[in-house]
């Protein structure tokens, strides 16, 4: 299957590699670590066999090349190396650039899946079932979407010894912490949860990431349809019920849609999430959905949003550099070199067909591993049968996923402002082009190799996608209704991270326009240590400097201004404002602009579009109602909202009214005397082969006091596993002493009390925990308790436990702590702060959970 082995390859050592690649990218450090640790082909021990990315990119042609000699007029090897190299051109994304002829690593080539089940399937076995093919899937590099709305609401029947159903909210939890305890070199899967706006527990849904803690490991997005948003125009009520699409429902509720409306915006200006799935609009402008009785009926979408998919398929994904195909950039006569750009779309789509049979291989690769494990058959059962429905689904479908990346660069190189109206009129004449000429390629790539083996020209007929392509070049339509096309679904705009800071320095290519144009400092963009000075002053990252660096830089050269003078702050300034960049940050843009042209653009894309508006902390929750709204009604598919700082430190708290309040990166504090109730989390978790368990009082949603050991049930602690909340008490003892009690509810609301919780564990556990509680309830901020945790000199017998403390506490640290005395284990980086209880690196991306 693959083409090399290990015998074949030579190895280099990681100096070796990084300093290789430090020339290929012309000097710059985080480019050079970034693809070394990411994407050179290693083996599981660490050894390295690629020393740049020009040995990637022959590794790639030469793969793809072993697929195109199937087929009928093949592309050499040279062809594509051509189109690959320097990541000039066309641009594999993570997955098929790590594992295209990797014979190291036994993976998918997919960079995003929907699971599902047939039917409702609201059962234990159902939710178990999912939950499985999640870890499945994470655990092959796999990012995963599925939907929660066939889950019962809150408090309906069931048949089993609850007798009433938990709702949705809880199961958010079990799929968000399967996530997070599956990671690969310290980096978790991606997750995507959502649910319909039809659905009676939507609210509890839109509101279970608010707080601090819960759903961690998940992005959470609303279906919203058409008859909602009609509501929230006109007033009016709407209904929920469950099933979501039934027509005799067994559970409905009227509620006031601009109520819900408003709680929506407000938690997407408070904290980011949810997102929204404009979902009419997706079905509605879905091909693979003209296929819905046949298994295509599209159900959710992948972690970033921009794949809807149906259960079980899959996509690959494949960027095209726009700037590229500027000529003279940012001079007077730049122009855009469409010949070129037609034919490249053209073998991109051809490629990305390549890259579909390549999957194949891997899948196979995936079933002869499990077939030979040694477990019995009844536990790979749903392991296999997972991968077998990907296969189908990959072989039927041959579903592409061809994007772009570097349309702000290739509008300011042609002297066009990102956000205009002349710029949006330009992007809308690219990705028309781009639709065009992939279909045309798709339809050629029937002719020689068969059309994808559902195809029927009758059920597309009334599409609206089809129409507009029909409109657009009637001879490719009805080539189509004779030959058929290869590919299911085509095209896509996915966020391309790393690659990007990869492929900027060597073509200038960078996705986004990062805010620190608007900076006002004195910097030499020559000077090192400028540069050095230059980031630690703004506050911003290396990653975003260097795109700063290299735009501008680039810009003077070919403008003919001398990039070594050491210029003034008022001369830096002018430059900066004669640069095509300048008002084309994410807070010049005019954001209603951005959404309609989105919205345009849309219309040429047969998948979604990943785009997160960014906004400004000051914006109001008015402007992000009034942005959602325009979305909806400029034809965009998705949306979601980044106002600046919403992720940090969001805790929620109710005061004596019940009224919620959000409070944000405050140091919160906390009585001086003790309440005889707490609310509390159970945190479990393994660290090396013990099994350990805390117990967290917390008051406002930040911890107050922590109890923790060995979890042992023959010393008492006989709490379900389904328990993760609940309350500690602390009691008197008939000789005037203390005790602390853990009490919580079984789902039948009855309560159950485990006495003398602070005598469960080993004293001497004890005696460091009441010292760790003593920081938290004096307000130590929890970032700071943790380091305090790690400094710790303690037997050996017992650094396991401080190992588990700190563990269990880092979950509460706020989103967005920033941590200056520790290095990225990947990059070296001293960029790092949490996010969701890791240690993530902002520059490479890198995520240590542990």
């Amino acid at each position: 299957m693959e083409s090399i082995t290990a015998q074949e390859q030579k190895v280099y050592s990681q100096d070796e590699a990084y300093k290789a690649s430090l020339e290929y990218f012309k000097g710059d450090d985080l480019a050079a670590r970034v693809w070394v640790n990411k994407y050179a082909l290693k083996d599981s021990f660490g050894a390295l066999y690629e020393l740049t990315p020009d040995d990637m990119h022959k590794r790639i042609s030469r793969e793809i090349y072993r697929i195109e000699q199937k087929y009928a007029n093949p592309l050499s090897e040279s062809e594509i190396f051509e189109l690959i190299k320097n990541f000039k051109y066309i641009i594999p994304q993570g997955s098929p650039m790590t594992g295209i002829g990797n014979p190291f690593q036994i993976a998918s080539l997919s960079n995003c899946f929907v699971i599902g089940n047939s039917g409702m399937s609201d059962s234990y076995g159902g939710i178990m079932k999912i939950d499985q093919e999640q870890v499945q899937l994470m655990k092959r590099r796999g990012g995963v979407g599925h939907d929660l709305s066939h889950i019962r609401p809150k408090g309906s029947p069931v048949k089993n010894s609850a007798l009433t159903s938990t709702g949705i909210v809880p199961f958010m939890e079990r799929f968000s912490n399967s996530t997070r305890e599956v990671a690969q070199d310290g980096r978790r899967g991606a997750l995507m949860l959502s649910v319909s706006i039809q659905h009676p527990d939507a609210e509890d849904f839109i509101d279970a990431k608010l707080e601090q803690g819960k759903v961690t490991g998940a992005n959470v997005s609303v279906r919203i349809n058409d008859r909602f948003m009609e509501a929230v125009e006109a007033s009016s009520s709407f209904k929920q019920q469950y099933p979501v699409n039934s027509k005799e429902p067994l559970f409905v509720k009227e509620i006031e849609a601009e109520r819900l409306w408003k709680k929506i915006v407000h938690n997407a200006w408070k904290s980011a999430e949810p997102g929204i799935l404009f979902w009419d609009t997706i079905i509605r402008e879905s091909l693979p959905d003209c296929y819905a009785d046949l298994g295509y009926e599209t159900v959710s979408t992948n972690p970033c949003g921009e794949i809807p998919l149906c259960p079980y398929d899959s996509c690959r994904l494949l960027a095209i550099n726009l700037f590229s195909y500027v000529e003279r950039p940012f001079t007077k006569d730049a122009s855009f070199n469409w010949v070129l750009f037609n034919k490249h779309v053209a073998i991109a789509q051809r490629m990305m067909d390549d890259i579909i049979d390549l999957e194949l291989e891997k899948i196979d690769g995936i079933l002869i591993k499990i077939n030979e494990d040694p477990e019995e058959e009844e536990v790979k059962r749903t392991e296999k049968n997972l991968w077998l429905n990907i296969r189908t689904k990959a072989e039927e479908g041959r579903r592409t996923g061809v994007g772009i990346t570097a349309e702000g660069d290739m509008l300011a190189a042609l002297g066009l402002r990102y956000g205009s109206k002349e710029g949006s009129v330009f992007s809308i004449e690219v990705h028309k082009n781009l639709a065009i000429a992939a279909y045309r390629s798709s339809v050629q790539l029937a002719k020689e190799r068969g059309a994808f083996s559902i195809y029927d020209a009758e059920r597309e007929k009334d599409n609206p996608f089809m129409l507009r392509l029909k409109e657009a070049d009637e001879q490719l339509y009805y080539d189509m209704t004779e030959y058929g096309r290869r590919n299911i679904a085509l095209l896509t705009i996915a966020p391309t991270g790393t690659t990007s800071l990869m492929s900027q320095t060597t073509s200038g290519v960078e996705p986004v326009f990062m805010p620190v144009y608007k900076r006002r400092r004195k910097v030499n963009p020559n000077d090192k240590e400028a540069r050095v000075d230059f980031v630690d002053e703004i506050g911003d990252s290396w990653e975003e400097y260097i795109v700063f660096h290299h735009k501008f830089k680039d810009w003077m050269e070919i403008n003919g201004y001398d990039i070594t003078n050491n210029y003034t702050q008022e001369e830096l300034e002018e430059l900066i404002k004669k640069s095509p960049y300048y008002k084309a940050t994410s807070n010049d843009v005019d954001y209603l602009e951005k959404v309609r042209m989105q919205g345009a653009i849309q219309k040429w894309v047969d998948h979604s579009i990943s785009v997160t508006i960014n906004m400004p902390n000051d914006v109001s929750e008015e402007l992000v109602g009034e942005l959602y709204m325009e979305a909806w009604k400029a034809g965009c598919k998705g949306v979601t909202v980044y106002r600046d700082g919403s992720r940090s430190g969001v805790l929620i708290a109710m005061d004596d009214k019940g009224k919620e309040e959000v409070k944000e990166n405050e140091s919160l504090p906390f009585p001086t005397i003790r309440p005889q109730v707490l609310e509390a989390d159970v945190v479990r978790f393994q660290n090396n082969k013990d099994k350990w368990i805390a117990f967290i009082g917390l008051i406002d949603g930040r911890p107050y006091e922590i109890f923790t050991g060995l979890s042992d049930d023959d010393d008492g602690i006989l709490i379900p596993r389904w328990v993760s909340q609940g309350s500690i008490i602390k009691n008197k003892e008939a000789d005037g002493g203390s005790r602390y009690d853990f009490q919580f509810k079984n789902q039948r609301g009855y309560k159950t009390t485990i006495e003398g919780l602070s005598h469960k564990f080993n004293p001497e556990y004890w005696n460091y925990a009441k010292l760790i509680s003593s920081t938290l309830r004096h307000g130590m901020p929890i970032e700071k308790v943790v380091d305090l945790i790690g400094s710790l000199q303690l037997d050996e017998a017992i650094n396991t436990w401080k190992n588990g403390v700190a563990r269990a506490l880092k979950r509460y640290i706020p989103d967005g702590t920033e941590v200056h005395k520790q290095k990225c284990s990947s990059c070296n980086s001293t960029n790092l702060h949490y996010q969701e209880g890791c240690l993530t690196c902002s520059d490479c991306g890198s995520s240590k959970c542990g």
